[in-house]
């Protein structure tokens, strides 16, 4: 059996999240970075921030980002725990290992609201759970991808969808 070349990273959560963001798996600067969309021209971050303090000012420190998460009570994670990629684009991903989504949710129980960024997220969480093993009351929403890969949805657009579901 081959050996991934992509490891994914722990989630980052506290008890008092309610809503789950999941990625795929990390791409290559965010691997190498050790930080979720650390890409320069992902639109994560930029996202979040507007959405969570109506500014521009994405904080310089990663730590700083994930905490602006979670005093928003907002927890990040992935669908894919390994994989074979090469490259970045989702489209790539060979082989995933899904994260454990079971223990997940039994250890965090406070989680309501999860959304994929992006179709792969999406797709590899529903293929590896099928709602009748997760618990009840949890809604799904298939957001678009913050990936510049995804070009064809600009900042705005991006704030206007994923801000329905944030700011509910």
């Amino acid at each position: 059996m081959t050996q991934p070349n992509c490891i994914g990273f722990p989630p980052s959560i506290d008890a008092a999240c309610t809503t789950l963001i999941l990625g795929s798996m990390p791409g290559i600067s965010s691997l190498k970075a050790s930080q979720y969309y650390a890409h320069p021209q992902n639109r994560f971050w930029p996202l979040i921030t507007r959405l969570l303090t109506g500014t521009d000012e994405v904080p310089p420190r990663y730590e700083d980002r994930l905490a602006l998460l979670l005093v928003h009570h907002i927890a990040l994670w992935d669908s894919i725990d390994t994989c074979r990629r090469d490259g970045s684009l989702d489209t790539a991903i060979r082989n995933e290992t899904a994260n454990d989504f079971s223990a997940f949710f039994a250890a965090f129980p406070a989680i309501r609201t999860v959304c994929f960024n992006g179709a792969k997220s999406a797709q590899t969480f529903r293929k590896n759970n099928p709602l009748r093993h997760l618990p009840e009351g949890i809604a799904f929403h298939a957001l678009p991808s913050t990936s510049p890969a995804n070009a064809r949805w600009r900042l705005d657009d991006l704030i206007q969808e994923w801000g329905r579901i944030i700011h509910s």
